[in-house]
Order: structure tokens, then sequence, then C-alpha cells
């Protein structure tokens, strides 16, 4: 599509692509990652709100939660045999029974983050990228991984090859290709800028990535020339995936656009807004028509992708507003609280509890909610002052072992504007909860 079709459909409001269209929602919080089934039924989120949604793709109903990760959830993918792995912030990867909901296993070993996973074409292997500048090789079956070091900096991407060799795509720069005992092969990439996404096609002979700096390029396997550089100038690249024939590549990048290329010529088909607000952080195909993507929004979005421009349906989140129309107060909860937090009353799938009631309330009593054992045994009660040593030290001082991201509010004016602001939006005091 052409840039004033785009600018066309960004002026008009959400433009949806017809019969195929769905919205996955039920999510309290961004969707990080996205994965299809190889039979087109099913489809998985991971989620901000520290969950993996199972969805019914014929009718976009929620098949069930999978409830297990500490911090948010980041990337899911589907294995054999009924069972999906998740990767998340609380350094874990989790190996789900999907017809139970059961949790398999937890894999543990990695010092940050997992941002992403993969499954190797046997569906026998599993693949973890980790932001402590490690990936892993993990047997489904159970046993020890295979741990590849070497990395520079945080490692975002991995995809197995046929034989069980490995590429992965660092910040560093480099896309590096690993034996299936763990041994460094080859350096197939210095970039020079992080690089965040791989797409292998050993039938062709090419691995095509995206990266911090804008750049989408494919490059040869046998000669490590590039072979097409579709740079479109927004960055950074924070998705991509390719159909199963790898004749066409979705791109999503941080200023919300998806751009899709042919890949029998490297050309491009398709390039729209998708978002009104940026990022695009996952993408996948299913079959050859039809898109899932997850970004900022609470739901997924799966649409038809060869008509006009197809909008996500979402929202208006709170700190996507003009902060000029905001009491600093009001920008202090939107920058600090608004992502992980609702100030209404009720069930909530955020990664935090509810606010509404928080003054004279003792910390890890919100009914309903899964609290860590530091805060669900702890004596704070929440009021102007423990608000205000909450944000002054820091989660990780005041409330060492929660779940609460590091964070300071290092202005005391900009402390006493968030206490005052959530003492008049967040309800009456409750006195200490028994």
């Amino acid at each position: 599509m052409s840039w004033i079709g785009a600018l066309i459909a960004m002026l008009a409001g959400p433009v949806l692509a017809g019969d195929g269209y769905q919205v996955l929602e039920g999510h309290g919080g961004p969707v990080k990652g996205v994965a299809v089934s190889g039979d087109r039924s099913r489809a998985l989120t991971a989620s901000f709100d520290y969950s993996v949604g199972l969805w019914d793709l014929q009718n976009g109903d929620l098949i069930r939660w999978l409830e297990g990760h500490e911090a948010a959830a980041n990337a899911t993918a589907f294995l054999s045999n009924g069972r999906a792995v998740s990767g998340g912030d609380d350094f874990a990867l989790i190996l789900w029974d999907l017809t139970t909901g059961a949790i398999l296993r937890r894999m543990e070993g990695h010092q940050g983050k997992v941002i992403a996973v993969a499954a190797s074409s046997d569906g026998r292997l599993i693949a973890s990228s980790g932001w402590d500048g490690r990936a892993a090789i993990w047997p489904v079956a159970g046993g020890d991984p295979i741990w590849l070091e070497g990395h520079k900096a945080n490692v975002n991407a991995a995809v197995f090859a046929e034989d069980g060799t490995l590429y992965t795509a660092s910040y560093d720069g480099t896309i590096r290709h690993w034996t299936a005992d763990g041994d460094l092969k080859s350096t197939l990439v210095s970039h020079g800028f992080g690089v965040n996404n791989l797409v292998l096609n050993e039938a062709s002979r090419w691995l095509a990535y995206g990266a911090l700096d804008g750049t989408v390029r494919a490059v040869s396997l046998d000669t490590r020339e590039a072979l097409a550089d579709l740079t479109a100038d927004r960055k950074p690249i924070l998705a991509l995936a390719a159909t199963s024939g790898k004749d066409r590549i979705a791109v999503g990048d941080g200023e919300g656009f998806i751009m899709v290329i042919d890949t029998t010529n490297w050309s491009i088909l398709h390039d729209f807004r998708a978002a009104k607000t940026g990022p695009i952080w996952a993408l996948a195909w299913d079959g050859d028509e039809r898109l899932l993507a997850g970004g900022l929004s609470d739901s997924a979005a799966l649409w038809p992708v060869g008509g006009e421009a197809s909008l996500f349906t979402e929202g208006e989140r709170v700190f996507h507003r003009d902060p000029t129309t905001m009491s600093n107060g009001e920008r202090q909860f939107t920058r600090k609280c608004a992502i992980c937090h609702d100030l209404e009353p009720g069930p909530s799938r955020r990664a935090g509890p509810s606010l509404y009631g928080v003054f004279g309330r003792r910390a890890g009593t919100v009914s309903g909610y899964s609290y860590s054992d530091s805060l669900a045994k702890s004596e704070i009660v929440w009021g102007p002052e423990t608000i205000d040593k909450l944000f002054d030290l820091g989660p990780d001082h005041y409330t060492p072992g929660s779940k609460m991201p590091m964070q300071r509010i290092a202005k005391p004016e900009d402390r006493l504007d968030l206490i005052a602001f959530l003492r008049e939006n967040t309800g009456p005091d409750t006195g200490e909860s028994q």
C-alpha cells in the first residue's frame, strides 16, 4: 500500500479488513509474543500481564490462561504433542500441557530475561535467547541445556537449522552460527548495530534479519553477501515472521508499521501502519493470508493483509496522552504505575493489583492477586509515608523480593504530587486489612 493510503487510513481511524478479521481480547497488558499452531486452529499470546493466552482461531474465543510466570511473558511457541513453551522476564522458560493448562516443567538457568523462544523442526529441542548474553538449547524430553556463550551483549533471537545447529542474533551486532553441541562455527554477520530478529531459509540459502537501526536485510548463507536491503527508515525492527514456505516475510517496527516482503524477488507487497501507536512487538502468520500481531494494546489482532490498511482497534492508553494535559501527579502515575495497575475496584488482569482503596491497606492483601512471598508477609500499610519511601528507595530496597520493577522517583515534590493524585483517585481509605 502507498504511503498516501496509509496516511488516509491513519486520519480516518481504524479500517478493518473485512472477513477474517479477529481480535483476541482479555489480556491485562501489552502483548509481547504470538504464535499460531501448525494446523492454524489455535494461537498463543504472551503478555506483560505475566500470562499466556491459548485461543481458538475458529471463533476468537479464549480456551484458557496459562499462568505460571512471575514476571512479564515475552515469547511463546507451539511444540508437538499438545505442548507449548514460553519465556519471560522471570529468567525462566515454562513447558506447558495445552490440554490441561498444567506446567510440565520450569526450565531455569538464564541470569537475565528470556526474550525469545524457538522450536526445532522435529519438535525435540527448544532454543532460548537471554539478556544474560547467552542462548541455550533445551531437550523437550528433559535433561540439562547446552549453553551457547560468546556474545558480548543480550541475545535477542535464535533459529534452528535442519541439522540442529543454531543461528543467534545479539545486541553486539553479530549473527553467529553454532554447532548442535554449542561450539561456535562462524560469525555470519557483523552489523554494527544490535540485531533483534532472524528468519532462516535453508532451501534458498538465505537468512534475513532486522536490527535496532531499522535495517531489514537478507544475506547469503554461502557468501555472506547482502542479497536485498528493504530498510524503510523506521526503527527499531522488533518482529520478523515468515510464511511456512518462506515466500513472504512480515516486518514489525517500533513506529507501528508492518511491511510485507515477497522473498521470491525481494519486493515490498504491503507497507502500512498497523497500530496508531507503536510498537509492533510480535508477528506470526496464519497460513499465507493472515497475520497475527501484538503490540501495546491489551489484545492481539488477526487480519487479512491483502486489502487496504488494517489497523489495530485499540483504545488510547493513558501513557499516550499529551503530558501537558495532565497534572504532575497524573504524569508520575502514568510513567510509573499505569501499565501495571488499575485505579478502579474489581478483578483485573494487569500485572499488579488494583490500587483502589490502597490508602490504609496492608501490602499483599488484595483478594485474587498472586503476591510474592515477601510482599504477602510484609507488615507495610500503604499510606503517604510508605508510598513516599517506596519510590524514594525503590521497590528493590523497600520491598525486596517483590514483583515490582526497579524504579524510583527522585524528586520529593514529584512523589508528593503522585501521592496526592492517588489519594484523589483510589477511593476512600480502607483502614488496615485483616
